[in-house]
């Protein structure tokens, strides 16, 4: 298992684990999710207040879902929020890889599933929802390579910039566990992957999270 700080990016508790899924563990989990999605389809939240359409497509896996729209907000709930079922459950080889990587005790409640289209981009975020910010955040990377942006704890502190590919993990914990990152752009045509799945190209991200604190 590679890892490294990742190129430029020097943030205490930042953790890049270079290509640790291969190939073969790629396709198995595009598998499992592509099965998700029977049960779960991929919805378009809107944004708060404005009701403004994400130009990411989401679904969840897990107890809890991150929804977003207009009325109610930035939130988790248990169901999704057009069919009303619940969240299928967290593939076992996602759980695998946050026990491998994550260093904490519990699996994560929710599995946020991203899908970018070539356009699509994740505009300078914290990921702050959740009660337990002891625990990481998890990114799972797969298909086209991705220019990921973090920075520090306040929207205005200094950025850095690295790509992302297919079958690549990042940890954001202690110190970078709230920091701003954001998705600039996609690389069309670097993976293969998901040709099958999205025709047109782009990207899957699985973002993993503890919501509640332990009990």
């Amino acid at each position: 298992m590679k890892t490294s700080p990742g190129k430029n990016v020097q943030l205490a508790g930042f953790r890049l684990f270079h290509g640790l899924l291969d190939r073969a563990a790629q396709e198995q989990l595009v598998a499992a999710l592509r099965s998700a999605e029977l049960v779960a389809p991929f919805f378009r939240p809107t944004m708060p207040r404005t009701g403004k359409p994400f130009s990411v497509a989401m679904t969840n896996a897990g107890a809890l879902g991150w929804v977003s729209d207009k009325d109610g907000g930035y939130r988790y709930q248990a169901t999704h929020p057009d069919s009303g079922k619940p969240w299928p459950a967290i593939p076992a080889m996602v759980l695998t890889i946050w026990r491998q990587v994550s260093g904490y005790p519990q699996d994560p409640e929710a599995c946020l599933v991203n899908r970018y289209e070539p356009g699509a981009k994740m505009g300078l975020h914290q990921d702050k929802d959740e009660q337990d910010f002891d625990a990481p955040v998890v990114s799972i990377s797969l298909g086209d390579t991705c220019l990921f942006r973090i920075g520090g704890v306040q929207r205005t502190d200094p950025t850095q910039s690295l790509k992302l590919k297919s079958g690549d993990v990042v940890v954001l914990g202690g110190a970078s566990r709230l920091a701003f990152h954001g998705v600039d752009r996609l690389y069309p045509g670097t993976s293969t992957l998901l040709n099958d799945w999205l025709p047109d190209g782009g990207r899957i991200n699985l973002t993993l999270r503890r919501v509640t604190r332990p009990t």
